[in-house]
């Protein structure tokens, strides 16, 4: 965990005003001052990582629904995803999510059981979610 908190203590040098959410195992995290900045927020519940430094977080399953509380705030919060190194911001974390679900539904189509009305029914659908996610990144 030592070096969980190196990492966060270097990213804040860069940006102090950025809440981080470290994914650590099967949880994610706030540390320190962004835990308790979220404690007070959300009520998470503050334990120690170690004796000098708090931690706050929810199991890996939870995160739809903090993504969705923490998008509520005007915090500026940044996921940061250590199996490899890569930052999201909020709203790019639940765009790139939309984009897997989308590519999972894609990947599951049986296409040997397909009939023309499904498979013109399934092109319209992935228009519109394409469409959506679209007008997000712009």
């Amino acid at each position: 965990m030592s070096k969980l908190f190196e990492i966060y203590k270097n990213l804040k040098q860069n940006d102090n005003e950025t809440l981080y959410l470290f994914k650590s195992g099967i949880f994610y995290i706030f540390l320190d001052n962004d835990a308790k900045i979220i404690n007070k927020t959300f009520g998470l519940k503050l334990t120690n990582l170690n004796d000098k430094i708090v931690k706050c977080g929810f199991p890996s399953n939870s995160l739809q629904k903090y993504i969705g509380l923490l998008s509520s705030t005007n915090y500026k919060i940044k996921i940061i995803d250590n199996s490899n190194t890569i930052s999201y911001t909020v709203s790019d974390y639940n765009l790139n999510m939309e984009i897997k679900k989308l590519l999972q539904t894609i990947s599951n189509i049986d296409t040997e059981t397909l009939s023309i009305p499904e498979a013109y029914s399934l092109l319209n659908d992935f228009k519109d979610t394409a469409q959506k996610i679209i007008l997000k990144v712009v």
